[in-house]
């Protein structure tokens, strides 16, 4: 808010007018993205867009409602991250140094998303921001698991977060995932592993879980073949690895997502192919409107997996409550109970205490 609300009387004259722009424009990016994550976590959120500059009693009943901001309708936000990422797309360039700037690619791929999530979905709009990235300068590396080593900023990636490793720009979070000095989070599930098996998809499953000795006991797994995220390997503390937030694989998903959603079956049919040939798969054999529907969500499982997208793929698709439900352990057990409540996250206890105006949401 600081920058976007200043930038342009901003009155260094080394900063350009198209420097501005630009800044606008990337500032204006990372606000929607922070909002689209806002909106599908809690649903109705505060709609903050102004910075608090000065704080006085003659102020109050200006500053008031933004110290202290009401939750507004997700229609209200989503018209905001809309016009933001429009606002990025018009001023942020095509190309940059690394895969850390916003670029058009970026906003166009986030549109896409927007797109493909907000009620009703427009599927058209969704092909035509995909259409942008695609026909971009992107492209599927030949070998999966280059992702995920020490080469960066690939030819796949369209944003992602650049880490230099020093003490002061690095990926602090890259050690919760494997390891044996304490117990990790974000284990992989007993159902992920079953569905590359089922699959017979080695290559995914080969970059995506590793194997190794635990160091900690556990009820679904033997302490020495316990299973590991293998998409982050890089733990040096601290750590250089890259986090992509971004890539042309889940671009192209989607956008054989919204074909299908569209009756276009064959279309789809040959995007999801190309990502499967890609991990040494044969074609799918999903041939009619609801069996690509499901073949479509397997792929995205296994072509994405624990890249921050499924649970929101599921919430958008409505496929939440029945897939999870059904996810089962080691001995084909039933693991959880989700309900309509907990598709949404609690407003945090300190956010309520601190303002009044918050509304905790149903069932928490």
């Amino acid at each position: 808010n600081i920058v976007i609300n200043n930038v342009m009387s901003c009155p260094d004259p080394a900063l350009s007018s198209e420097r501005k722009n630009e800044i606008l424009g990337e500032a204006s990016f990372i606000r929607a993205f922070c909002y689209f994550q806002a909106v599908q976590l809690w649903g109705d959120v505060p709609l903050q867009l102004e910075e608090v500059k000065t704080v006085s009693a003659e102020l109050l009943p200006e500053i008031y409602p933004m110290l202290f901001p009401e939750r507004q309708p997700m229609d209200s936000v989503y018209e905001q991250i809309i016009f933001d990422f429009e606002t990025a797309l018009q001023f942020v360039k095509p190309s940059a140094p690394h895969k850390g700037y916003v670029t058009t690619g970026a906003v166009n791929a986030m549109l896409a998303k927007v797109y493909a999530t907000i009620e009703p979905h427009d599927y058209s709009k969704v092909i035509g921001y995909c259409d942008a990235v695609i026909n971009g300068p992107y492209s599927l590396l030949q070998n999966y698991d280059d992702l995920w080593g020490t080469d960066e900023n690939t030819s796949e990636s369209i944003f992602e977060i650049n880490y230099e490793g020093t003490s002061t720009n690095a990926n602090w979070g890259a050690s919760m995932f494997r390891g044996s000095d304490w117990k990790k989070f974000n284990i992989p599930s007993n159902d992920l592993v079953k569905a590359f098996d089922d699959e017979g998809d080695v290559i995914r499953k080969n970059s995506s879980i590793i194997f190794l000795e635990s160091g900690f006991p556990d009820p679904h797994y033997p302490i020495n073949n316990y299973p590991f995220i293998n998409k982050y390997r890089q733990f040096s503390s601290p750590s250089p690895q890259n986090y992509i937030f971004l890539r042309l694989a889940d671009i192209i998903l989607l956008k054989a997502e919204a074909m299908n959603e569209l009756g276009d079956v064959s279309g789809a049919a040959a995007l999801v192919n190309q990502i499967r040939n890609r991990a040494q798969l044969g074609d799918t054999p999903a041939s009619n409107q609801a069996d690509m529907r499901l073949a479509i969500e397997k792929e995205r499982r296994l072509e994405l997996a624990f890249e921050g997208i499924r649970w929101f793929d599921l919430k958008r698709t409505g496929r939440a409550i029945e897939v999870i439900n059904n996810a089962k352990d080691e001995n084909g057990q039933i693991l959880y109970n989700l309900t309509e409540n907990r598709l949404v996250w609690p407003v945090p206890q300190a956010e309520l205490d601190r303002n009044n105006k918050l509304v905790q949401n149903p069932g928490y």
